[in-house]
């Protein structure tokens, strides 16, 4: 019994004198996991503001914008003409012109309303395949710095979707990142 009693004293030491050690170890990897982020964060469309053919892009789709508004304002004009010639007429066009009038009227604004919308649409479509290969380009500066640096996570702060990032925890890639870009 002695044995027994003497045998199970010097196991529970050996476990406490075990588990002190694994516990300092995994103090010293957390603290050292802490030095050492793994996440990065930056905001992609600073980044992506930031880049010179941002500009390009953006006096190219304003370009595009302002001939779209061009086009609009003319059609406009002539439905508005059609209209007020509609008005000043209507009270003496037999019923069959005032119903074909207004039938050209309506058919008019319709076709308007879908240029409008189509034109809306086909913007939308251009600015992306325009900032399409900026954005690539800014996606493979991303990954690289992030590989250089050895990060496991990037998160983008656009939007507010991330409203804090511990700076202990976090490195800011903003800077490296553009610096990357410049190259």
């Amino acid at each position: 019994m002695k044995k027994l009693f003497f045998l199970l004293i010097v196991l529970v030491s050996g476990l406490t004198v075990m588990a002190q050690d694994a516990e300092e170890n995994g103090t010293q990897n957390r603290s050292q996991a802490q030095q050492a982020p793994f996440i990065g964060y930056l905001s992609c469309d600073s980044l992506l503001h930031s880049m010179p053919q941002y500009a390009v892009v953006k006096a190219q789709m304003r370009d595009l914008r302002q001939a779209y508004e061009e086009e609009l304002k003319r059609v406009e004009d002539d439905f508005n003409q059609k209209y007020e010639a509609f008005l000043d007429g209507q009270k003496d066009f037999p019923r069959t012109i005032l119903l074909k009038r207004q039938n050209e009227l309506q058919e008019l604004l319709q076709k308007n309303v879908a240029f409008r919308q189509q034109g809306l649409r086909d913007l939308q479509q251009a600015e992306a395949e325009a900032l399409a290969p900026l954005r690539q380009q800014l996606g493979a500066a991303i990954a690289k710095v992030s590989k250089r640096l050895g990060l496991a996570l990037v998160v983008n702060t656009d939007s507010d979707a991330c409203p804090f990032i511990a700076p202990e925890t976090a490195v800011d890639l903003t800077d490296e990142v553009r610096a990357h870009l410049s190259k």
